[in-house]
């Protein structure tokens, strides 16, 4: 039965069906052929159940208010901004891109949002400038997958959704990860570049006159953040209602750069529909397919084989990052946690080990399955955008990027208060 849906999974997948419906459709075979009652009996129930959640409008908030501040053109000048402060060191805009996805990430909870926004604005300057098309592109689908990781996160949503874990307390414990994370992909790119000076471009050098008048232009981005944290962090808010109020900042944003047109909100709802439908659907194909699980037994089969490994709390840790790198190769991220968490998250806590912590350690795994082939979405994303080269190209940009996420996820299993510095257990 394992097999079957493992198997199945990448069948369906390599046949471009779209990820929810691939989910639904391992669940109606599962129900057909193994499960002892008719599940698809209640499907409408658990449809309706798995969707009717508070905390998930804060799903197409998020979504909203980075669409209404890409409209605004906050990206645009974030970037012109950090390339007047980073562009000296060695690797130049690269830095640029890091930092850009980085802020950008503090605002639309995306990966692939964050990694497509940053793409749009900073590719054209590759070949403009002379920079390496492989480094360059790759920086820009690794900061992208900071989209996730940083608050307000999609993924981290999700997650506590799943595992009835504190929202707030996710997103706290993401900030230092995430940070410091950033700062390990520009100093990768510093020694990179340090090393290869042809693979950075030419070192461009700003006087501080002109670095200080760009400061303004990160204040939005800055002020978005503040009032989404700052307010979730006090209690002001739930992350829901943070949400609501990051979205009447951002069109007020909007409307002092002059971008709160018809069509601005009218393209920024669209692609907050079509983005929360995506997300949504796959939460509740999963849904039904983990019903599914459950039903047949094979949840409790796969954590009877696990525990049945005989393995300490840490053998079998890495049992599991070892299974979610391999997975992250094949299947699409949000799909992969949906599938996995109701399964693996009771045996990490039956370990020992804290629900809030593994779920920075999750999201640093699903971020490495961003930006790794076959699937890696950022890497197609960020090859649209580049519109020529081959994507094997940006495939070995993201590698060194690979590197540093590992590292990240060697420091949070020895350092968990890395994670729970500001969310402690």
């Amino acid at each position: 039965m394992i097999w079957y849906v493992a198997i199945g999974l990448a069948v369906l997948l390599a046949l471009s069906i779209p990820v929810g419906a691939a989910l639904f459709l391992l669940g109606f075979g599962l129900d057909a052929f193994f499960a002892p009652l008719p599940l698809i009996r209640g499907l409408g129930q658990m449809v309706y159940s798995s969707s009717d959640s508070f905390l998930l409008i804060a799903i197409p908030l998020f979504v909203l208010l980075g669409e209404i501040l890409v409209r605004a053109g906050i990206a645009e000048r974030t970037y012109a901004t950090l390339d007047a402060w980073f562009s000296w060191l060695p690797g130049g805009l690269v830095h640029a891109n890091i930092g850009t996805a980085t802020m950008f990430s503090a605002t639309s909870g995306s990966s692939v949002a964050t990694a497509a926004t940053v793409a749009t604005v900073a590719m054209p300057q590759a070949k403009k400038q002379g920079y390496d098309q492989r480094l360059f592109a790759g920086a820009i689908a690794a900061g992208g997958a900071l989209g996730i990781l940083l608050p307000p996160s999609i993924n981290l949503i999700v997650y506590g959704f799943l595992t009835q874990t504190s929202v707030p307390q996710l997103f706290m414990a993401g900030i230092v990860p995430g940070l410091l994370m950033a700062l390990g992909f520009m100093a990768i790119t510093a020694i990179i570049c340090s090393i290869r000076p042809d693979l950075g471009g030419p070192s461009r050098h700003f006087t501080w006159r002109e670095r200080f008048a760009g400061l303004p232009h990160l204040i939005p981005v800055l002020l978005v953040f503040a009032v989404i944290i700052g307010s979730i962090y006090t209690g002001w808010a739930t992350p829901t209602e943070a949400a609501a109020v990051g979205v009447a900042m951002a069109m007020v944003i909007a409307a002092f750069y002059g971008a709160l047109t018809i069509e601005n909100m009218r393209e920024a709802l669209l692609g907050t529909i079509r983005t929360t439908s995506m997300v949504m659907f796959v939460i509740v194909g999963a849904y039904f397919l983990n019903y599914a699980l459950g039903a047949t037994g094979l949840g409790r089969q796969l954590t009877t084989f696990l525990e049945g490994m005989g393995l300490g709390p840490y053998g079998m840790l890495l049992v599991i990052i070892l299974m979610y790198i391999v997975l992250g190769f094949f299947i699409e991220t949000l799909a992969l946690m949906i599938a996995t968490i109701p399964i693996v998250v009771p045996i990490i806590v039956e370990m020992g080990f804290d629900k809030v912590w593994f779920g920075i350690l999750l999201i640093v795994l699903i971020e490495m399955a961003l930006i790794t082939p076959p699937v890696g979405l950022n890497l197609y994303v960020v090859q649209g955008a580049r519109k020529e080269g081959r994507l094997g190209d940006v495939m070995v940009g993201a590698i060194p990027f690979v590197f540093v996420m590992l590292v990240m996820i060697a420091l949070l299993v020895a350092f968990p208060a890395i994670a729970l510095v500001f969310a402690p257990a």
